[in-house]
């Protein structure tokens, strides 16, 4: 996967961009993220990017010239793929959003700064507006590395575990469940036994009890989600798992009720 990012910041890229998973997977040709720089596009004399907002206010709008010239030059005439704009107005960026981008062949992103963006640029050279949450940045940069590394966890190889993405928090709706490594015994705290007993069906039961108990605590409205879900299982797996959700609700009732 290829991905291009406009910016007028390009210099805050590649520290993130170059390190860790998202650097190995660079390495490997899994994915080709290029930071591109805005202001050479710009027409006027100074190579400005900004101006005073139309009808007065605090703050800059990012002129659509440059823009819309570094996203023609960019996706070129045979462009295949997703524009997308970092904005507070977007659809918020979940798993499902994310394993959804992974499929595309190419994702150009628009990084955001000041007061916002010309609105002739977004109508004219954007497919769609993403939103990292409910909260204000100073630009769309950190918004686009949160994405791109987002992204990059659902493409083949990226993490070298095809299982790996999937088992993490909000892959099926879920928090994931607690973790445990070496030694076995930390400070008077043990690993629990049926992680060390070598019986696959019991870990995954363990994990799977675990996370609606996590997802429960830290998560009601994803763990009643889950629960809705659940109703529409058919047959007996759909019994077992609704007669697990009742009892996860009953221990943390009894847990709650006895501190």
């Amino acid at each position: 996967m290829r991905i291009d990012i406009l910016t007028i910041f390009p210099e805050m890229f590649p520290g993130v961009l170059g390190s860790s998973i998202l650097g190995r997977a660079k390495e490997q040709g899994l994915v080709d993220i290029r930071p591109v720089d805005i202001r050479p596009y710009s027409a006027l004399k100074h190579k400005n990017t900004d101006d005073y907002p139309f009808g007065g206010g605090a703050g800059m709008v990012m002129l659509a010239q440059p823009i819309a010239d570094a996203m023609a030059d960019v996706c070129g005439p045979d462009f295949t793929g997703r524009r997308i704009y970092l904005g507070p107005r977007g659809r918020r960026l979940t798993t499902e959003v994310a394993r959804e981008l992974a499929r595309e062949e190419r994702l150009v992103l628009l990084c955001g700064h000041y007061e916002g963006v010309d609105q002739r640029a977004l109508d004219t050279c954007v497919d769609e507006e993403i939103s990292i949450g409910d909260y204000i940045l100073t630009g769309g940069e950190l918004a686009a590395m949160v994405l791109c590394d987002c992204v990059a966890r659902f493409i083949p190889g990226v993490l070298g575990s095809a299982e790996s993405p999937e088992d993490e928090s909000f892959s099926d709706g879920l928090l994931e469940y607690p973790q445990y490594t070496r030694p076995r015994e930390w400070n008077g705290l043990t690993v629990p036994q049926v992680l060390l007993d070598g019986n696959h069906a019991a870990i995954e039961a363990w994990r799977h009890r675990e996370a609606l108990r996590a997802t429960l605590r830290h998560r009601p409205d994803l763990f009643d989600a889950a629960e809705a879900r659940a109703q529409e299982i058919p047959g007996k797996p759909g019994l077992r798992e609704r007669a697990l959700f009742r009892e996860v609700r009953e221990e943390e009732a009894a847990c709650s009720s006895e501190s």
